[in-house]
């Protein structure tokens, strides 16, 4: 199975012997490996495995630690994802975990078939015993390892720094990980595992709660906020609040000080270029091809116009051939002659000779007299209606069909046109009525029309809250029997979906005759109504106090009419559009800076109902086995924090000012900073693994075939280093 990463440098196998301890620390985040008794780890590589397949080849290979983006490209990733081995800091996978131990072995150079090393892994406290026996399956099974220790890495963490003499024997270590955060008790040099505190939080939370913050202040610019560039700019910029209420204030008020804090990160923008003013060589350049091209263009039409011309005169000289021989033959046989012809009568044909000049001259733009004639009779516009159908063919059927829709749609316009003449006429009647009135008594008039408008002013209003609401005028919930708006518009719609429905039913019974009577076109104004009752009142109203409202304006210098509603032209009108800018590619960051390691000390921020680290001493202290003879103020006196979350600015100073709340007045409160967080507990196992002691502490392949999963229940090592 391939194995990609990182090139990094190899070491060589055998300058090591065979009883040269190989050290482990295992962390959610980061795994190291390396030997013995050496200052630090010879290769780092994130814990975790990608299996994803060659785009060319469809082969799946598998990628440990970090992959480099230029290979990358070559592999198909959509359909695979990054997978770790732990569940919080507990390891569960251990296929996942097989991957990442066969990849550090290879890389330390440890390439036989087994592993002729005793090997120390570190682990989380209180580490299950079903994780710990199968890793010590996994390394004896597969591995072949002679025999395994298993060490707690902030313990392993704390004793190298009581050897630096940076913290006493008597001490807590305060381990902040990645996934989870710890809180240990030494006395004499040994861990107190009763006192020990965990909490289900870490740097993975606050990186992916300062991921979720930038991604919602800034949708669109989520797809450059990684996880990586998140990770990477909370180490930049992140810090603790002492005081994180007062701070967020200060965020919030976005005074002087606030924006000194803020931190501002440009994303890569170019700016839009700008046009140049053309020069007068480039404008008559660019003259001379529109000519060029309009040249071309008028060409173009010169020769559509010659080509239509010709089929012009092609059809009208057929078309008075046709009429030449038409005057020779009996008036009963035109119908006989003109079958195969596709016209049905001589009038026919003269229609269709004088449209066919007339477009002729009018394609040749000669001036075209518009003759005064008579309106022609129905049964000259439309000759099949009453030719019977078993004399026409399918083609005159078809005909005779649209000439039909033609003559139904004709009167109806004529309908409508007389109609709208008797209104108008009937609305000049009333105009002049209300003319004379107003001559009559002016003021009367003015107060009456004052008093209608009001009335249907009201009366309007009150029907929209109406239909609105239904029957509650104040909005609230329908009574008892009430029919409204909604209830109407349903029973309007069913009846709509009937009517279509059964338009629908009958079309599809043979022919479609839709639109050759009169009654179908009645469908139209059915499906058009709501089906309310006072529809018609109310556009008569509306109509009305229109009408009233724009005669109070004409006759009333001092009305004002009651706008309701925006304008159309200025509720369409769109956003005009605005180049981007630079300040539209930055990302400010202001309040996440101390939000998301805030989390560290109140969980329910990201919804953990668990203590913080500051609370995690207390519950500690409390959980002590031996107290009294000044054991608490020893401890107290000597924090150590450790962890790669322990490097925020600022979190001793929080850590002391919260633990000071829960200790007694003037306990000696002394917090310590590690000399390395990140790699001291590496660094303190393989000062254990070259000790002495550590040949002893060992959990042999013997002792795994003969006692068991039992032994590693009590097995606990000592980490007394002299």
């Amino acid at each position: 199975m391939p194995y990609i990463t990182r090139p990094s440098r190899q070491t060589d196998y055998n300058q090591f012997p065979s009883k040269t301890p190989i050290v482990i620390d295992n962390g959610s985040s980061t795994f190291r490996i390396g030997w013995a008794g050496e200052s630090k780890p010879r290769i780092s590589f994130r814990n975790l495995v990608q299996r994803p397949r060659h785009k060319s080849t469809g082969e799946t290979v598998t990628i440990v630690g970090d992959a480099d983006p230029t290979l990358m490209k070559y592999f198909d990733c959509t359909r695979s994802t990054l997978r770790s081995a732990f569940d919080s800091n507990v390891v569960y996978q251990f296929e996942t975990m097989e991957y990442i131990l066969d990849y550090g072995f290879e890389r330390l150079g440890v390439n036989g078939h087994k592993v002729d090393h005793p090997v120390l892994i570190t682990e989380c406290a209180l580490n299950p015993v079903q994780s710990r026996s199968k890793m010590a399956e996994l390394l004896f099974e597969t591995y072949g390892v002679p025999s395994v220790a298993f060490g707690v890495d902030a313990a392993f963490s704390y004793k190298y720094n009581q050897q630096l003499g940076i913290c006493d024997k008597d001490g807590l270590a305060i381990c902040a990980g990645f996934t989870t955060s710890h809180v240990m008790p030494f006395v004499a040099g040994e861990p107190v595992l009763e006192g020990c505190c965990r909490t289900n939080v870490g740097g993975y939370h606050v990186t992916d709660y300062f991921k979720q913050l930038l991604s919602l202040k800034y949708p669109h610019h989520m797809n450059i906020i990684s996880w990586e560039k998140a990770e990477e700019l909370k180490r930049e910029h992140c810090y603790v609040s002492q005081d994180y209420a007062s701070e967020v204030q200060l965020f919030q008020t976005g005074d002087k000080t606030a924006e000194e804090k803020s931190i501002c990160w440009q994303l890569p923008w170019v700016p839009p270029p700008v046009e140049a003013t053309p020069s007068a060589e480039e404008i008559a350049r660019k003259a001379a091809i529109r000519e060029k091209q309009g040249q071309r263009l008028r060409d173009m039409a010169a020769a559509k116009k010659s080509s239509k011309i010709n089929e012009l005169e092609n059809e009208l000289q057929g078309l008075e051939f046709l009429h030449q021989q038409l005057s020779g033959v009996e008036e009963a046989d035109i119908p006989s002659f003109l079958s195969a012809t596709g016209y049905v009568s001589k009038q026919e044909i003269e229609s269709a000779i004088a449209k066919v000049t007339q477009s002729l001259r009018k394609t040749k733009g000669e001036q075209v007299e518009m003759e005064e004639k008579a309106e022609p009779s129905n049964a000259e516009k439309y000759p099949l209606i009453d030719v019977p159908d078993n004399m026409l063919t399918q083609d005159q059927l078809k005909e005779k069909r649209r000439q039909l829709f033609l003559k139904t749609t004709s009167e109806g316009r004529q309908r409508a046109k007389q109609k709208r003449s008797e209104q108008e006429l009937q609305q000049e009647k009333i105009n002049q009525l209300d003319e004379e009135k107003r001559l009559e008594n002016p003021e009367l008039y003015l107060e009456q029309l004052n008093a209608k408008h009001k009335e249907l002013s009201e009366k309007v209003e009150q029907r929209k809250r109406l239909k609105t609401n239904g029957s509650r005028p104040n909005g609230n919930q329908n009574p008892a029997g009430g029919v409204g708006r909604g209830e109407r518009l349903n029973a309007a719609k069913k009846e709509r979906m009937r009517l279509l429905t059964t338009a629908a039913f009958d079309r599809g019974k043979g022919e479609d005759t839709f639109g050759a009577r009169e009654e179908d076109w009645q469908l139209y104004k059915l499906m058009g109504k709501n089906n309310d009752d006072d529809e018609d009142e109310q556009d008569e109203d509306e109509a009305e106090l229109a009408r009233i409202t724009s005669r109070l304006q004409d006759i009333d210098p001092s009305f004002v009419a009651k706008v309701d509603v925006i304008p159309v032209q200025a509720a369409a009108e769109l956003p005009k559009f605005r180049p981007t800018t630079k300040e539209d590619f930055q990302i400010i960051i202001g309040v996440e800076r101390i939000r998301c390691p805030e989390i560290l000390f109140q969980p329910n921020m990201v919804g953990i109902d668990q203590s913080g680290l500051d609370e995690m001493v207390g519950v500690s202290m409390r959980r002590l086995p031996t107290k009294g003879n000044g054991v608490e103020d020893r401890i107290t006196s000597s924090i150590l924090m450790t962890g790669g979350s322990c490097l925020f600015p600022g979190m001793a100073k929080r850590l002391e000012a919260g633990i000071r709340m829960i200790r007694p007045f003037q306990s000696p409160i002394r917090i310590v900073m590690a000399s390395d967080p990140v790699l001291d507990a590496w660094k303190g196992a393989s000062a254990y693994a070259a000790s002495s002691q550590f040949s002893v502490q060992t959990f042999t392949r013997e002792d795994y075939y003969e006692k068991g999963e039992d032994w590693l229940r009590k097995y606990q090592l000592s980490y007394s280093v002299r």
